[in-house]
């Protein structure tokens, strides 16, 4: 019978913790959902993975679901619905950007069509931040509980720079939007 010899493992398993360290601190966060500004896509408790570095790698893309630094205490998750040079307007709870009406799918399933009132009320973005268009740089994001979300349309545009990553998954609980939310 062979003996064990512990020493031989000892160099793997402080590397396997030492990229455990890396790939936690570095490349994700996890996070915890705190409220409701993103109900139905998310809710109070979800937990979830951030990836830190995608937007080292690539632009911030529309509906993107992303967390951002609000204050020094304080980190948001919002979804991005106007980039740099966006002209935004919400007209009839429809939102058209540059003038085009763009869909938001992953609104549908929530809007209430027996009620007479928009899930999202009707504002332009000269109205609310008085600027005709996203400046270069910044963001609009929205939550997509329109009724009851702390976001651009109350605190304005925010900067790239405040950004900590892009929501990859919900890893709990679990359900089939956990699987999509990165794509």
């Amino acid at each position: 019978m062979k003996k064990i010899h512990y020493r031989k493992f000892l160099p793997v398993v402080i590397f396997a913790i030492a990229i455990a360290i890396i790939f936690r601190t570095v490349l994700f966060a996890s996070y915890v959902v705190d409220g409701e500004s993103m109900e139905p896509t998310l809710f109070d408790g979800n937990l979830l993975m951030v990836n830190k570095v995608v937007y080292n790698l690539e632009d911030v893309d529309r509906f993107d679901v992303i967390v951002f630094h609000a204050n020094q205490q304080d980190d948001y998750v919002k979804r991005v619905i106007g980039l740099p040079g966006d002209k935004i307007e919400y007209k009839d709870d429809k939102l058209y950007i540059n003038g085009k009406y763009i869909e938001e799918k992953f609104l549908e399933p929530y809007r209430n069509v027996n009620s007479n009132e928009p899930f999202t009320e009707d504002f332009t973005l000269e109205e609310i931040t008085g600027n005709a268009e996203v400046p270069e740089g910044k963001l609009f994001v929205m939550g997509d509980n329109r009724e009851d979300s702390l976001d651009s349309r109350s605190f304005g545009f925010i900067s790239q720079k405040q950004l900590v990553g892009k929501v990859d998954v919900k890893y709990w609980p679990l359900t089939e939007a956990s699987l999509t939310l990165g794509k």
